[in-house]
């Protein structure tokens, strides 16, 4: 830093320098730069002078390459530079004291000197020039400081200046332009005996009553890993499926180095570690390590805590999946979901709607079961596990392959249903005959024969159980279709005779056509018929399935003859009756020599055979000893016998 000096000035003339000077209180002076300085000063000079002018300045001799007709001109008065002019303040008199004070003095403010003029009776001018004069050292501040220190250690910083300041001075310290006003010495030295974090920053120092601060230095101090924790980002909750960050924060000087542990196995470095389609298996405790030169220190664990829908579901069978009839088996759905599921749904399969609800569900009876496991991310099914319940046959049911009609020639199927555990063996009965075995029963080119009441029998260990019968009712066209011939009593020549036609069938024939030999078409219809004339008649019986005929019947018609029942009558029929009785004797008698021998009530008697008395007569029924021809005479033919 330079010095300066300045000089006061006492300009007299025509007198020898004896009696007369300049004294300065300090004639080396050192100020802080920008700061306020008082040079104090005084002088003398003998009697009988009068001050003229008294000044500073800080040329010492005059220029010797130019005279001047006025004094003093050679000395320039700082009062009126420019350059002092607002700065420099006179504070002294023209009498002894030349005190002044120079504020915001900088580098250029070398040696100045003091010089004052007088005048005495002789009307001489004497000048006086103090030399030396005042030297000022203009010095600013520097903070001298370690870069950087360890925690704990102890650190000395000191305001150093250029010069020794000639004020006494009180040192105030600054730590990130903030006064530490607990620092407040004469001693321009800051002694931290154990330094801390807190104290690191930027320190500057400067000197009470100046605003001169000198420049910042940065103290750095080091330390082990403190303070580290770990954050979540996303703070919320955490689905799978979502991206993760987790991020490692630490107070350490130098920075520290990170990694990232799960449970005790590394998983990452880094300050931050991320997980993108975070899973279930991401799940756990994680912390970091921060560690530097001085130390390490790990973070507080912290829990990622995944949520995600329901997985791994299973059924547990507590105890045996086989039972008995009346028992039932606890099922338990067990899932692994987060938050656990509290909603399980039981399914029987093969069917839609659900059989049950609750993490356990007992089954009564067999069939495949699973569960399904809910929570608020989602629902996922379990696998079938199979219930077998050991019952007796039950529900034991025929069912006829083909609902419909069945015709005889047809092929049909009997199937056996039975619910039973376990699967029973089967018999088929017919009525109460034993058919077959098995669940399926057979008939191929079924027949009318087959027609009756089927049922099954089902047995197991447990029980057997009949099935409710089935009746198999078969269809055919009429079969054995035949004649009969009715005839209410006897009749005369002109009568007719009535024919029946019937017939087996099923369903039963309902249309009938009767027909006589030779002839093409129909002579009546109808079951019965009336047959008037001679001849061989036969019927045809339809139903939906067929038709068939009948074998021809014949009817014979020769002559006319009134046959008289006789019977008891009242007594005025008496005569009538004995006279007819006595003609029929009569008459027999007549004819016994040509006769064919019939017998009667143990009496044998002949009967002419081409007489036409007979022809087509059916038996009187009063009771008489009339004979009777053999039946194959001609008589009776096409008669019904009368019981």
């Amino acid at each position: 830093m330079a010095a300066s000096i300045l000089i006061f000035l006492l300009m007299i003339h025509g007198v020898s320098s004896a009696g007369w000077g300049v004294s300065y209180r300090h004639s080396h002076i050192c100020a802080l730069k920008d700061s306020s300085v008082t040079f104090y000063c005084t002088y003398t000079y003998p009697t009988g002078y009068e001050i003229k002018k008294v000044f500073w300045t800080k040329t010492l001799v005059k220029d010797g390459s130019k005279e001047s007709s006025e004094e003093g001109e050679q000395h320039k008065d700082l009062s009126e530079d420019p350059e002092y002019s607002q700065r420099l303040q006179y504070l002294g008199n023209k009498q002894k004291n030349c005190t002044i004070r120079l504020s915001h003095v900088t580098q250029k403010d070398s040696q100045m000197y003091f010089r004052f003029i007088t005048d005495d009776d002789d009307d001489d001018s004497q000048e006086q020039t103090s030399d030396p004069g005042v030297s000022l050292t203009v010095t600013d501040l520097q903070v001298e400081s370690p870069e950087t220190v360890k925690e704990g250690d102890p650190v000395r910083l000191t305001c150093k200046s250029s010069c020794d300041l000639t004020d006494r001075a009180t040192f105030i310290w600054y730590r990130n332009s903030q006064p530490l006003t607990e620092r407040r010495d004469r001693n321009n030295q800051l002694l931290l005996q154990s330094v801390r974090r807190e104290d690191a920053g930027r320190y500057s120092c400067a000197l009470q009553g100046h605003t001169y601060i000198s420049p910042a230095v940065q103290l750095t101090v080091t330390y082990p890993p403190q303070s580290v924790s770990v954050s979540i980002n996303p703070s919320g909750e955490i689905v799978e499926g979502d991206s993760v960050t987790l991020i490692c924060s630490s107070d350490s000087n130098p920075p520290a180095e990170f990694r990232w542990f799960k449970g005790r196995t590394i998983v990452g470095s880094g300050r931050i570690y991320s997980i993108s389609k975070i899973s279930s298996d991401h799940s756990g405790e994680y912390k970091c390590k921060s560690r530097n030169k001085h130390g390490e220190k790990y973070s507080d664990t912290v829990t990622l805590n995944v949520m995600y829908p329901p997985k791994t579901i299973s059924v547990f069978i507590n105890g045996s999946a086989e039972i008995v009839e009346g028992d039932s088996v606890t099922l338990i759905c067990s899932s692994d979901s987060n938050p656990p599921a509290l909603n399980f749904i039981w399914f029987k399969e093969n069917q839609s709607s659900s059989v049950g609800s609750g993490q356990s569900f007992s089954a009564l009876q067999s069939g495949r079961f699973y569960c399904e496991a809910h929570n608020q991310h989602g629902s996922q099914r379990s696998d079938a596990v199979t219930v077998t319940v050991k019952d007796p046959p039950k529900n034991v049911t025929v069912f006829i392959n083909g609902s419909g009609e069945i015709v005889e020639g047809d092929s049909v199927t009997l199937i056996c249903s039975s619910d039973s555990n376990p699967l029973p063996e089967m018999s088929w009965f017919k009525g109460r005959m034993f058919v077959g075995s098995g669940r399926i029963y057979s008939i191929s080119n079924i027949t009318s024969d087959d027609s009756k009441k089927y049922k099954c029998k089902s047995i197991n260990e447990h029980g057997e159980k009949h099935s409710d019968a089935v009746n198999l009712n078969i269809m055919y066209s009429p079969r054995s279709v035949t004649v009969s011939i009715i005839q209410p009593g006897q009749f005369l020549e002109g009568d007719s005779v009535t024919l029946i036609c019937s017939s087996d069938s099923n369903p039963p024939a309902l249309n009938f056509s009767w027909f006589k030999e030779n002839q093409s078409s129909s002579v009546g219809s109808g079951q019965s018929f009336s047959a008037q004339q001679s001849g061989r008649f036969y019927c045809e019986a339809h139903n939906q399935h067929g038709s068939q005929r009948s074998d021809a019947v014949s009817v014979t018609v020769k002559g006319r003859l009134m046959i008289l029942h006789i019977s008891m009558v009242c007594g005025a029929c008496g005569a009538a009756v004995f006279i007819t009785t006595m003609l029929i004797l009569w008459l027999k008698n007549r004819n016994c020599a040509h006769s064919t021998q019939m017998y009667h009530d143990g009496q044998a008697c002949d009967v002419e055979m081409t007489d036409p008395l007979y022809e087509n007569l059916t038996d009187a029924q009063h009771g008489s000893n009339i004979c009777k021809p053999e039946p194959n005479s001609s008589v009776y033919e096409n008669i019904p016998v009368s019981t």
